[in-house]
This record gives C-alpha cells, sequence and structure tokens, in this order.
C-alpha cells in the first residue's frame, strides 16, 4: 500500500478573490521523483494542462522545468491575479502507485471550509473535476453535508456553476474540465465538443478546455453552450 501526502503546503494569497480546488499531484511529487519538464509546484506535472492553459489565456511566457525561477513565476502570477490553489487531499493510501481519483482510499481531507473562514476575501471556488467519486466537487460536498450546507445548481452546462452560503456571504463554485489528459475520454465523447469538430476538424481537447478556463478565470461567459 503506497502512503500518498500531497507535497505542497497550501498557497492563498492575502486578497486571494479565487481558489483552485483539485485532489492530488501525481506520486512522484511526493517522493521527489520529478520529470526534467516537471515544475515543483502545484500542477506542475508536465502531463498536466493547467499552467499550458493559464499561460495561453494571460500570456505569461512560463518556464517548464525544475527551476526555483519556473516556480517564483507561477506564485507572482498567482499574486497578481488574487488565485489560491488548496487542494482538498492532504493524504490518502492507494494499492497502486498512481493519481487516479478512483483509486484513492483512507482519504483525510484538508478543511476547505476553514480556508474561507480565514480567508473571507474568496469569493468563487474552482473545482479542477467534477462531482464523481472522489473528484474534488464530490469530495468538497461531503464536506458541505456535515456542516448542513449544500451546493444550488446555477447552470448546468460547462463549466457547471453552483452557489452556496457561508457565513452570511454567497460562494460561487466553477467545475473545471480536468487538466490531466485523463480526462481527454470524456471531453472526446462530449456532445458540444463532437460538434465543433465536425465544423472545424482542427478543434482540440486543448481548445475544449481552454474556452472554459478562459470563461472562469477572466469571468468572460462563452457564446458557445458545452453541454
Amino acid at each position: 500500500m503506497f502512503y500518498h501526502q500531497h507535497p505542497y503546503e497550501i498557497f492563498i494569497p492575502p486578497d486571494a478573490e479565487k481558489l483552485i480546488v483539485g485532489t492530488l499531484p501525481p506520486p512522484r511529487f511526493s517522493i521527489g521523483e520529478l520529470k526534467e519538464k516537471d515544475v515543483d509546484f502545484c500542477y506542475g506535472s508536465c502531463d498536466g494542462l493547467l499552467w499550458p492553459l493559464l499561460d495561453e489565456i494571460f500570456s505569461l511566457s512560463l518556464l517548464y522545468d525544475n527551476s526555483k525561477r519556473a516556480v517564483q513565476q507561477r506564485k507572482e502570477f498567482l499574486c497578481r491575479q488574487r488565485i489560491g490553489i488548496c487542494d482538498i487531499v492532504a493524504s490518502c493510501k492507494r494499492e497502486k502507485k498512481d493519481a487516479s481519483d478512483l483509486g484513492m482510499r483512507e482519504i483525510r481531507l484538508r478543511n476547505i471550509l476553514a480556508q474561507l473562514h480565514a480567508h473571507p476575501s474568496i469569493k468563487t471556488l474552482l473545482f479542477t473535476g467534477g462531482n464523481s467519486q472522489n473528484g474534488p466537487e464530490y469530495l468538497f460536498r461531503k464536506q458541505l453535508k456535515k456542516h448542513g450546507l449544500q451546493l444550488t445548481l446555477v447552470r448546468d452546462i460547462l463549466p457547471r456553476k453552483h452557489v452556496f452560503r457561508f457565513e452570511n456571504r454567497e460562494v460561487t463554485t466553477f467545475s473545471l474540465i480536468s487538466p490531466s489528459n485523463a480526462a481527454n475520454r470524456a471531453i472526446g465523447s462530449n456532445r458540444s465538443y463532437k460538434t465543433r469538430r465536425r465544423h472545424d476538424p482542427s478543434y482540440s481537447v486543448f481548445d475544449f478546455r481552454l474556452e472554459q478556463y478562459r470563461e472562469v478565470f477572466l469571468e468572460q461567459e462563452a457564446s458557445f453552450p458545452r453541454s
């Protein structure tokens, strides 16, 4: 059994307005066996797409390597844009040393509501995955339930939007398609994606993600519906 502990501290600028919430980075980050193009920071896997998407949206010209400068670039961006990162899983156990959410056992969670209490400027949670078992939204719903709270659906197309009330303020949540390549199969079967591909064969799974990530990070609602 592999003990998978999150390798990074919670990163939340004092004036953060958005909070990115995922689960865990791949196990190699926890045991210090990074690949050449990995960045030693949250979502730093060279196989993941969060930073390439943000790089495209904000024209960041990021480095993709193990350097301290690559980490600093990302922290400076998050502070400028008032974005924090607090993955919801602190640790878990796995029978296989992989990064699948379904493979997590004996999950120990970080308290997202405690972070909202400590940072009252946060008004938006961005889940890097939906409500499938052990996904970040799924685990957060379990936390809400323990406090007698629940998400209220606002929009049932991608990225799905919910709201809930906490300490006399309304918090909005968006459930994004996972930046992991493991989600490519789900995108490929999406009706809206297939429609776009028929009209434009060059339209890619990266483009599909980019539209919804641009929407939530720039707060600009897309014109093309994604069911």
